[in-house]
């Protein structure tokens, strides 16, 4: 049973930096593909990245393309997103997820976390 652990969150000014960790207890990592989704206060989930098993394929949100990478490190079963240029709107809770494949959609990931609280201030 894969049980993925978020760190990395934090409270940070807008313009500044941070960098999540998603990591594994139990099986690894390596053979699934992740997901980053957030939630803010009275907001839906939405998808922020993913990236696939192998890390050559990644995918982003419009809201985060350009500030935000997705990357893995399979020797140590974790998978990082960097975030840069933080803004306001970027405050939510951050959850990775595993699954099959690197998808938008939280129905294709069978596995998360418990999520992350990242708040960035104006």
């Amino acid at each position: 049973q894969v049980q993925l652990v978020e760190s990395g969150g934090g409270f940070v000014q807008a313009g500044g930096s941070l960098r999540l960790s998603c990591a594994t207890s139990g099986r690894t990592l390596r053979r699934y593909a992740v997901g980053w989704f957030r939630q803010a206060p009275a907001k839906e989930r939405e998808f922020v990245a993913a990236i696939s098993w192998t890390g050559r394929v990644t995918i982003y949100a419009d809201s985060v393309k350009g500030r935000f990478t997705i990357s893995r490190d399979n020797a140590k079963n974790t998978v990082f997103l960097q975030m840069n240029s933080l803004k306001p709107e970027d405050t939510a809770v951050y959850f990775c997820a595993g699954g099959d494949s690197a998808s938008y959609y939280g129905g294709e990931y069978d596995r998360w976390g418990q999520g992350t609280q990242v708040t960035v201030s104006s």
